[in-house]
């Protein structure tokens, strides 16, 4: 059996760099900076920085920052970020040539972000929708057009359509998640 490094706490650490895909490379190799393992940022310095990475084409080491997020952050959120960070594992997939992969995750991140219901915090605005009242989705993310571009992905990788580089940074609060 390998041995791993270990936190004081007995948890496996993984060491092994990675390339800009998060594959594993031989020990000793250069690989693209590591995202700290106890990472625990305010959710609008996470989303700063997972856009950063993104615009960077590092979709794996961004959902490494969203999946923190959703470790660390409270239970009320915990979709909304699970949603992100699976997101961002779908981008990686398309990035590595894993369709399969890629559909997986790209329909999970639509399925949590369109089902979180913004409930994060009692003391929020309410935006009535119909007859039922709803928290807007926080730190102005935009799921809608997260989830947009997602259904673009997914139809343009049904359809065998290669997919860019440029459309594998979309943007994670704004008007509009799709660059023009």
């Amino acid at each position: 059996m390998v041995e791993r490094d270990r936190d004081t706490t007995g948890r496996a650490l993984n060491a092994r760099p990675r390339d800009r895909f998060g594959r594993p490379l031989p020990p000793g190799s250069e690989g693209v900076p590591r995202i700290p393992d106890d990472l625990n940022l305010p959710p609008q310095q996470t989303l700063s920085f997972a856009q950063q990475l993104l615009d960077d084409g590092l979709a794996f080491n961004a959902h490494e920052v969203l999946e923190a997020a959703w470790k660390n952050g409270p239970f009320a959120e915990r979709m909304l970020w699970q949603g992100l960070a699976q997101y961002a594992v779908g981008l990686t997939h398309i990035q590595r040539g894993n369709t399969k992969g890629a559909h997986t995750l790209l329909t999970r991140a639509i399925n949590r972000l369109s089902s979180f219901d913004g409930a994060f915090d009692s003391d929020s605005d309410y935006t009535e929708t119909g007859d039922e009242t709803a928290a807007p989705i926080p730190y102005g993310i935009d799921a809608p057009g997260l989830i947009a571009h997602a259904q673009t992905l997914l139809a343009d990788l049904d359809a065998g359509i290669p997919i860019t580089e440029d459309r594998l940074k979309p943007r994670l609060c704004g008007a509009t998640s799709q660059r023009p």
